[in-house]
């Protein structure tokens, strides 16, 4: 039976390129997928378009097609990313420059369109799409005059349509991560729109390989000590065939760990309802999955069921709100998390005294509470050191900077043994997040795939 092998080239915006390089040189695949976008990516992405409208795309694309373009022409490998994010077109420009300064003539990069839908809201209001908040059912009148991008979750077809065209290299805005791997299976097995049960298989596989190095032990939480050579872990590899069943490996030599246990803690990530995890492109059903150990890095999946792909689809969008002003100090043994808390208690009250106007104001303890929250339990024994981190949300950049200049008068004016101050840090705007349902037709209507050949 057919088989194909598909490699993971990044997990997140700024993921290491060293494993890519290693599968696109060793792996023996035909397909590399770059997962780069996730929410929070997007606002970065809209901070750096706002400040300069040529960006918005993932600014590691330059670097990674440096240095993987030369194998998409000495092997085949097909690159496929999302890294496009804001600014597909941007990105394209940029991967057609690099291959013109590589002297890839005749690369075929193919850029996908149609996700970003900031200007269609209005319409769409106007037509009775509610856009009401997925979760709580908030109105979106709350955020209507503060949103500042919105982008559609697409799903694998314009990324077989680029297939199809015969495209080398393609990149999208916002996709789902799996639809990156997902694509290459429907072109490649030619498998039917309601094929379900396969394309659940090919979601599924998709979702374990989404998180670059977490399926291969990375991230790990069972005996993560025992995980040799993470310092040169290597990516998940699908072997995949006609049929849907896959094995889940990585290139031979390399760090890290393929298992049943490793693979197992990807496969529950960010699944909310196993029997129902809605794609664009199916809903899987994840209870009968079974996986088994057949070898060294070696797990055989299969059992994943599919049933007919949701009518809406997802749009997220970011809005203004707000100001971030922070503040971080060190307190030394002995009495080091007092010192800390005594500190906390003296800027609230300047807080108060001056008249900061903050919405909210936040402590933590970095060393004690800044991970587990309400949830740290009080230490055993004195800590050597605890950071007092405290932040206020306000509504302007000139109220959140008042929040840094109360910290240095704290060296010689609070608790004795400050050090590590991390001077005065400027206020951040914060973006809020707004997702919502809509129906997949009014979207999709607008998708465009476009291949251009490069020429030098």
């Amino acid at each position: 039976m057919r088989t194909i092998r598909i490699g993971a080239g990044q997990g997140f915006y700024g993921d290491t390129l060293l494993p890519a390089i290693e599968t696109a040189e060793r792996g023996g695949i035909q397909y590399l997928c770059f997962d780069s976008l996730a929410e929070l990516t997007l606002a970065i992405l809209q901070k750096d378009r706002q400040k300069d409208s040529t960006r918005g795309y993932a600014a590691d694309i330059s670097q990674t097609m440096r240095k993987l373009l030369p194998y998409v022409k000495e092997k085949g490998v097909k690159l496929l990313t999302n890294a496009g994010g804001m600014n597909p077109i941007g990105a394209g420009q940029e991967v057609i420059r690099i291959a013109r300064e590589l002297g890839l003539e005749g690369l075929k990069v193919a850029i996908v369109t149609g996700d970003d839908v900031l200007d269609q809201l209005d319409r769409w209001r106007r037509q009775g799409i509610p856009l009401t908040h997925q979760e709580d059912g908030r109105s979106f009148e709350l955020v209507s005059d503060k949103i500042l991008f919105a982008n559609a979750y697409l799903g694998s077809e314009p990324i077989v349509t680029a297939l199809r065209q015969e495209a080398d290299v393609v990149i999208t805005g916002r996709t789902t991560d799996s639809a990156l791997f997902l694509a290459p299976l429907i072109y490649e097995f030619n498998w039917r729109p309601d094929d379900w049960d396969r394309l659940g298989q090919g979601i599924l596989m998709g979702h374990l390989m989404e998180c670059s190095g977490q399926a291969s032990g990375g991230n790990f939480s069972g005996d993560w000590a025992s995980i040799e050579d993470m310092d040169r872990i290597g990516f998940p590899i699908a072997e995949m065939r006609e049929d849907g069943e896959f094995v889940l490996t990585k290139t031979e030599g390399t760090g890290g760990l393929v298992s049943v246990d490793t693979v197992k803690e990807q496969l529950l990530y960010e699944i909310h309802d196993p029997s129902a995890y809605l794609t664009p492109d199916v809903v899987l059903d994840l209870q009968q999955v079974n996986l088994t150990n057949i070898g060294s890095n070696r797990v055989l999946l299969k059992g994943a069921r599919g049933t007919k792909r949701p009518d809406d689809l997802k749009v997220v969008m970011g809005y203004a709100d707000g100001w971030l002003g922070q503040a971080i100090c060190g307190y030394s043994w002995p009495d080091a998390l007092a010192k800390a808390q005594a500190a906390d208690r003296i800027i609230r009250r300047q807080i108060e005294r001056i008249g900061l106007q903050a919405a909210k104001v936040q402590t933590d303890y970095l060393g004690y509470n800044s991970l587990h929250g309400p949830l740290a339990t009080e230490p055993a024994q004195e800590l050597n050191e605890v950071y007092l981190r405290l932040a206020v949300r306000t509504d302007s950049k000139e109220e959140a900077a008042k929040l840094g200049r109360l910290f240095p008068p704290l060296m010689l004016n609070g608790p004795p043994s400050m050090g590590g101050f991390l001077g005065l840090m400027k206020p951040r705007e914060l973006l809020g997040m707004w997702s919502c349902l809509v129906p997949r037709e009014v979207i999709e209507s607008n998708v465009k795939v476009t291949v251009s050949e490069v020429r030098l």
